[in-house]
């Protein structure tokens, strides 16, 4: 016997313009071995596919009206699995510190947009580089989706809370 699907609804933590991501989390670690997570957000969360999908599960998803989406999220092959440990904190510099950057080449500031949009126009513009050349970008919060996404492209990044309270990153392409 399965169990059925873990259901979490985030639609209202993104439409007062929260950042989901550990509300996620927390619910995939509490789903029980080969359980899936059906999740209903304000738009198709694509970075969450690639993370979940690092972690053993395959997904699905469909519109179900409004601009909201429905998702699931079903372990791999219907393989059983333990909790899913929270990722670890992604650090403020990646690669050396020491280690000297060129100037960026462009400077995005993406913090009036509305979700997944400052993610999306980022890669948008770390993909128009060249190997080596930097991007700046000013982002609502931190982007923990972001980071992910720029890890398994082979980018490198360095950033900080900002004392405004946006969060700037430069990104290296790599």
């Amino acid at each position: 016997m399965t169990n059925p699907d873990y259901e979490l609804d985030v639609r209202q933590i993104l439409r007062e313009g929260g950042e989901p991501f550990s509300a996620i989390m927390e619910a995939v670690a509490a789903l029980a071995p080969g359980q899936g997570l059906r999740l209903l957000a304000t738009f198709k969360p694509i970075p969450l596919f690639h993370v979940l999908g690092s972690r053993g599960f395959e997904s699905s998803a469909r519109e179900i009206g409004d601009g909201d989406w429905e998702v699931i999220f079903t372990p791999a092959g219907g393989q059983s699995r333990g909790a899913v440990a929270e990722p670890e904190a992604a650090p403020d510099k990646i690669g050396a510190a020491n280690e000297t950057w060129p100037a960026p080449v462009a400077e995005l500031d993406n913090r009036d947009l509305d979700p997944p949009e400052p993610m999306v126009r980022t890669l948008e513009g770390v993909e128009a580089l060249s190997p080596g050349q930097t991007l700046a970008a000013l982002l609502p919060r931190e982007p923990i989706f972001l980071f992910e996404e720029l890890k398994t492209r082979g980018h490198l990044w360095r950033g900080a809370l900002e004392p405004e309270g946006h969060y700037r990153v430069v990104i290296r392409r790599g």
